[in-house]
Parts: C-alpha cells; sequence; structure tokens
C-alpha cells in the first residue's frame, strides 16, 4: 500500500478575483514542487470524484446547500463575504474538494492506501454548517469525518488543524461531539477571532500568539495534544493541513518551516500507527505563498509517505 494524492483540473477553475491569494497558481505551486522533489512519481495519483448532495448534508444545512447553488453565477462574480466569492466553476470545485476528501476516506477505510492527501481548493474549514466564510464554501474535512462516522461506523475520529486561523467551521460542526477530537493550534487574536473562549471538552484548542516558532509549537503539541489523543484512541486521523504558519506567509505572523510540518506529520502518524491502523486522510487548507505552500505540502507528503 501506499500515499494516495487526490486532486481535479477543477480545483484550479474556481477564482475568486485578480490577486486574491487563495488562486489557482496555488495548486500548480504543489505539483511543480512534487516534480521538483522527484517524489511525484512515488504517489498514487486519484481523481477526485464530485461530492453527493447527501455527503454535503451530513454537515451542512440544506438551506446553505441551496444558497449556494443558487448564487453560482454564469458569467463574472457573486461575492458571499468579504473575502469569498464564486465564479461559474466554483460550484464544481468545491463539489471536487469534498469529493475528494470522501473518496479518500474510502479507500483508506477499504484498506487501499496507508493514507491520503488531497491537494484540493477551495478549501474548508472555515464553512459553518449553515454559513460560508474565509475562503471556504463546504468544510471538507468535517464532511469526510461525518462520512467516517456515518457510513463505515467508527466511533472515535480525531480532527488535526495546524492552519495559522482557528477552524472555526470544524469547531461548530463538532463542539460537544463526543465521537471526534479536535486538536488545533492558531495564531490569537487572528481572523476568525474565534477558539480561545471556553471550547467545548472535546476542542483541544492551543492558541498561539504572533511570531511564535516551531519549537513553542512543537512543546505544545508534545505536553497538550499528543496525551489526549492517546487517552481518545482515534480509529481514524483527519489532517486539516493548512501551510500559512509558515514564517513565510504573509497571512499570518507565525515562525513555522518545513521541518515543523516533517515532525507535527510524524507525530500525527505515531499516532495513528498506536491506535488507528495508520489510517490518516489530510486536506489542503490555507498556505498563500506559494513556494512556502509547495515545500511544506512536499513535506507532509513526504512524511505521510515515509519518503
Amino acid at each position: 500500500m501506499a500515499t494516495a494524492f487526490y486532486s481535479h483540473p477543477d480545483c484550479q477553475l474556481h477564482e475568486m478575483a485578480p490577486g486574491h491569494p487563495e488562486c489557482p497558481a496555488r495548486l500548480q505551486a504543489i505539483e511543480d514542487q512534487l516534480i521538483a522533489s522527484r517524489i511525484a512519481p512515488l504517489l498514487q495519483r486519484e481523481t477526485a470524484p464530485l461530492a453527493d448532495i447527501e455527503d454535503l448534508a451530513r454537515v451542512h444545512t440544506q438551506s446553505h446547500i441551496d444558497y449556494l447553488y443558487s448564487q453560482a453565477p454564469s458569467e463574472g462574480y457573486v461575492r458571499i463575504d468579504p473575502d469569498t466569492a464564486m465564479n461559474p466553476h466554483t460550484w464544481q470545485a468545491a463539489l471536487r474538494a469534498a469529493g475528494a476528501a470522501v473518496a479518500a476516506t474510502d479507500a483508506v477505510l477499504e484498506g487501499r492506501y496507508d493514507n491520503a492527501f488531497c491537494s484540493v481548493r477551495p478549501p474548508g474549514h472555515h464553512a459553518e454548517p449553515a454559513r460560508a466564510m474565509g475562503f471556504c464554501f463546504f468544510n471538507n474535512v468535517a464532511i469526510a469525518t461525518r462520512h467516517a462516522l456515518e457510513v463505515h461506523g467508527l466511533t472515535r475520529v480525531a480532527i488535526i488543524d495546524f492552519d495559522v486561523h482557528h477552524g472555526n467551521g470544524t469547531e461548530a460542526a463538532f463542539a460537544g461531539d463526543e465521537r471526534v477530537l479536535m486538536c488545533s493550534f492558531f495564531q490569537h487574536p487572528f481572523y476568525p477571532f474565534s477558539g480561545a473562549d471556553h471550547p467545548a471538552p472535546n476542542m483541544v484548542n492551543l492558541p498561539m500568539p504572533a511570531r511564535t516558532k516551531g519549537d513553542v509549537v512543537r512543546e505544545a503539541i508534545d505536553l497538550v495534544w499528543l496525551p489526549r489523543l492517546d487517552a481518545f484512541k482515534p480509529e481514524m486521523i483527519f489532517v486539516s493541513a493548512g501551510f500559512d504558519a509558515h514564517r513565510e506567509d504573509d497571512l499570518g505572523n507565525m515562525g513555522l518551516v518545513e521541518d515543523d510540518y516533517v515532525w507535527i506529520t510524524d507525530q500525527i502518524k505515531r499516532v495513528a500507527q498506536r491506535h488507528a491502523r495508520g489510517r490518516i486522510v489530510s486536506s489542503l487548507e490555507g498556505g498563500y505563498n506559494l513556494s512556502a505552500l509547495g515545500r511544506s505540502v512536499v513535506a507532509h507528503v513526504r512524511a505521510l509517505a515515509g519518503l
């Protein structure tokens, strides 16, 4: 078995305006670095299918799904919030992004792959059950998590979110759900200005001040995340893999580098090997400096694949 790499050309057709940081070039930067690193031939390529409405509805309200479908333009842009817009390809791209996470979940749970990375956009972790925001329309990782719980019958699933922004949408979907343990760190105070006050018992949130470097993040993970994960004994782990906490990324102000992402991924793998038969599905969230994004994804995927 090996590491699967899910993507689709539709994910590069979605864009929100010239100069927007969440741009199609993000996925091309990842592809370029995979080729430059010579690991591209070692990954098992899979085409992201379209998610079904039933998949979306395990997390999102029908009114939210209907609203986004109704807003999809035939040309130009439709603005959903100040940071988030749809073009004629957004609906299809969003279905591919969610569909990749669902298909990867099936493949890993069926034993076809050890783990998987979904190189998709739009991202998902800010999308709440009834609201699109922060570049996100549907919550890809939350949808895949519910799929694992409700279709495959898992009873304990962990979500790791290492994006520089708090995954408010994922927290809104699972706060208080004893089947899910969510562990995250994020810059605080910072968009979306959530996650620091009175989280639910199944939310292991680590707010970090601006300019926090990797050594501090590693210590916090070691002291806080890992004991909770081992006590929880997840049957599968999902990763909201945002790389905008990298020191070169101007949308955040933290100080991580590629080696930190390798270390974090290695810790996740060890937990998965102890408790979850190694089963991990990781899906791209943020990361807006194209060079840093490509290098960081390669570091993360190398660690997933043991290369």
